[in-house]
C-alpha cells in the first residue's frame, strides 16, 4: 500500500469517527434550523401580502375621493351657468362629452388590462423592501425550547445547553437577515458559539520539546480518571504517538491499587518499546512517579507519563491521595481521561478532579462509538480546559489530536 493510499485511508477513518460522534445530533440540528428559517420566511411573505393590500386599498380610496370632489365641483359650475350660456354651448358640450366618453372608455379598458400588472408591481416593490426579515423573540422562544431539549437528549449538560440557546437568541433575534440567508445565518451563529465554548488545544509535542530544550528536564504528565474509561490504554497510545514524533518517554505505574494494573501497563510497554517504572501493589503512587522522573532525568528522556488509580470521584480521601501525587511530582500537565459516551457522569467526574487538582487537559475515549457528541461540548465548557485527544479504537494508533474546526464541521451545519 503506497503512502497516498495510507493517507486517504487514515483521513476517511477520522471523518467516519467524527461522523459517528454526531450521528444523531447533526440531522436534528439541520431540521431545527430549517424549521426556524421557514417560519421567518413565511412571516415575511405574509407581511408583503398585507402591505400590498394596504397599498391597493389606499389607491382605491384616493381614486374614489378624487372622483367625488370632481363631481361636486362640476355640479356647482353647472348650476352657476345661465340658461343662455347653456343653450349656446349645448351643442359644443354634447360633442365634447361624446368625445370625452370615448376617451374615458379607452382609459377604463386600459386600466382593466393593467390592474393585474399594477398589483404585481406593488408586490415586487414591497418584496424588495422586505427582502430582509427579523426573527422575533416570541418565535425564537418556541423553537428555542425545542433546541434545548434536542441538546439535552444528546449528552449536552443543562448549563451548556442553556448557554447555547441564550447566545444563539442574542445573535439572531431582531437582527435583519436576508430571507435567502436565514438558515445559513443561524448555522454560522451556532458554529461561532461552539467555537467560543471549546478551548483551542495546545500542541503537546511542541510543549514537551520546548521544555526539554530550555531546561534539560522531562515534561511530566499526570493522568487521572475513574476505572473503566481506558486510561491505562490511553497512556500507552499517547506514548506511542509521541514516540513517532521523536519524543522519548517513560511510564510510571502509579495505579498500585487495581489488581493486574501493573502487569497490564508492562504489557503495553513491551509492545510499544517504552520503559515502565513500577513498585509493589499497595505502595505509595507518589513514590512511583518520583522514581520515574528521576529515571527520565538520568537517561535524558523527554517525557514522564504517570498512571494513577481509577479513583471514584465521590471518594474524597482518594482525591486527597491524588493531591499528594501532584505535590510530590509537580506535573506540567494534569490530564483527565473520561468516556465520551457517559454524558453527565463524565461532567461530574471532571468537575471533581478539577476541583481537587486543577486539570489542564482532557482526553475522551470511545469517541468512535459516540453517536451524540454532547460530552465533548460539556466538559470543555464546565472546566474551561482544552480537549487534547479523542480515543477512536483499541489499537495504539487509534487516537487523534482534537481538532476544534473538524469537530464543528462534523456537526453538519
Amino acid at each position: 500500500m503506497n503512502s497516498r493510499r495510507i493517507f486517504c485511508k487514515a483521513k476517511n477513518f477520522l471523518v467516519e469517527n467524527y461522523d459517528a460522534m454526531f450521528g444523531k445530533l447533526k440531522e436534528k440540528l439541520k431540521n431545527w434550523t430549517q424549521k426556524l428559517s421557514q417560519k421567518a420566511e413565511e412571516k415575511a411573505e405574509e407581511e408583503i401580502k398585507e402591505k400590498v393590500q394596504e397599498e391597493i386599498s389606499r389607491e382605491q380610496y384616493h381614486k374614489g375621493k378624487l372622483t367625488k370632489e370632481t363631481d361636486k365641483v362640476s355640479f356647482e359650475k353647472e348650476t352657476k351657468k345661465t340658461e343662455k350660456e347653456e343653450r349656446k354651448k349645448e351643442k359644443k358640450e354634447a360633442k365634447e362629452k361624446r368625445k370625452q366618453e370615448k376617451e374615458e372608455k379607452k382609459i377604463i379598458l386600459k386600466e382593466e388590462e393593467t390592474e393585474e400588472e399594477k398589483k404585481k408591481n406593488i408586490f415586487e416593490k414591497f418584496g424588495e423592501k422586505i427582502s430582509k426579515v427579523k426573527i422575533t423573540e416570541k418565535e425564537f422562544d418556541v423553537y428555542g425550547e425545542e433546541l434545548e431539549m434536542l441538546l439535552l437528549e444528546n449528552n449536552v449538560a443543562l448549563e451548556v445547553a442553556e448557554k447555547i440557546v441564550k447566545d444563539l437568541k442574542e445573535k439572531v433575534v431582531r437582527k435583519e437577515i436576508l430571507k435567502k440567508e436565514i438558515e445559513s445565518e443561524i448555522n454560522e451563529s451556532f458554529k461561532d458559539i461552539i467555537r467560543e465554548i471549546l478551548i483551542e488545544p495546545p500542541n503537546l509535542a511542541v510543549e514537551i520539546k520546548d521544555k526539554f530544550l530550555s531546561t534539560n528536564e522531562p515534561y511530566v504528565i499526570l493522568f487521572c480518571g475513574i476505572n473503566g474509561t481506558g486510561k491505562t490504554t490511553t497512556i500507552a497510545k499517547i506514548a506511542e504517538n509521541l514516540k513517532k514524533k521523536g519524543i522519548s518517554s517513560v511510564i510510571a505505574a502509579g495505579d498500585t491499587f487495581r489488581a493486574a494494573s501493573i502487569e497490564q501497563l508492562k504489557t503495553h510497554g513491551e509492545k510499544i518499546g517504552v520503559k515502565i517504572i513500577a513498585h509493589e501493589y499497595g505502595s505509595d503512587p507518589a513514590a512511583v512517579g518520583f522514581d520515574a522522573i528521576k529515571y527520565a532525568k538520568k537517561n535524558l528522556l523527554n517525557c514522564v507519563l504517570i498512571d494513577t488509580a481509577g479513583r471514584m470521584h465521590t471518594q474524597k480521601n482518594l482525591l486527597k491521595e491524588m493531591e499528594k501525587i501532584v505535590k510530590v511530582c509537580k506535573p506540567d500537565k494534569k490530564v483527565f481521561v473520561g468516556e465520551s459516551i457517559t454524558g453527565n457522569d463524565a461532567i461530574e467526574q471532571v468537575r471533581s478532579f478539577d476541583e481537587a487538582i486543577g486539570i489542564n487537559g482532557i482526553v475522551l475515549t470511545k469517541a468512535d462509538i459516540d453517536d451524540k457528541g454532547g460530552t465533548a461540548l460539556s466538559v470543555g465548557y464546565v472546566t474551561k480546559k482544552p480537549i487534547l485527544y479523542l480515543g477512536t479504537g483499541q489499537e495504539y494508533d487509534k487516537i487523534e489530536p482534537f481538532d476544534k474546526e473538524k469537530f464543528i464541521e462534523r456537526l453538519g451545519l
